[in-house]
């Protein structure tokens, strides 16, 4: 099954974070592996706390032979390893967020977990760099492209550049 993950850090060295949770991810779920990413972008922190710091923003796409609920669970261990505490405030600043965007063309409904991600359409600091990586993407449910969408969320929303290219994912070391 191919999932989109989107990456989000804001505290410690964020890039890093990112990669380590990538890292992780693969190192965790047997048979994984990384299709594709997107640049990493920094971005203000949407809802957050005032003050929080800015973020760095990706989205990877990974094969894996998981249920969506399974993957789910990696992601939070993956999180709280990295320093994420499983009890925290809504929208705290975090070493590391990771957010299952979509399961192929799976729609899940469960308590911990909403397929498509329900509100990745309203957020630029999501699609911007998904559609780095799948902007021909329709997600079940949506009659738009990724890039679509993107073109639809008011200007004023535009993301910084990107701040690393698309080889900032350095799988040779872990």
């Amino acid at each position: 099954m191919k999932y989109g993950i989107a990456l989000g850090s804001n505290l410690g060295d964020r890039l890093e974070n990112l990669r380590q949770a990538v890292v992780a991810l693969l190192q965790s779920v047997p048979g994984s592996r990384v299709i594709a990413t997107s640049a990493v972008y920094e971005t203000d922190p949407v809802d957050c706390p005032p003050g929080s710091p800015g973020f760095l923003n990706a989205v990877i796409e990974l094969e894996a032979e998981l249920q969506p609920l399974d993957l789910l669970q990696h992601t939070r261990a993956i999180e709280a390893a990295l320093g994420r505490p499983n009890e925290h405030e809504h929208h705290a600043p975090r070493t590391v967020d990771l957010d299952l965007l979509y399961a192929d063309a799976a729609v899940v409904d469960h308590p911990d977990l909403t397929l498509p991600h329900p509100r990745m359409t309203q957020r630029r600091f999501v699609l911007q760099p998904l559609a780095d990586i799948r902007a021909d993407l329709r997600l079940p449910g949506e009659d738009r492209s990724v890039q679509e969408i993107l073109d639809t969320l008011p200007i004023s929303d535009e993301p910084p550049p990107r701040v690393y290219s698309l080889d900032w994912l350095d799988l040779g070391s872990p």
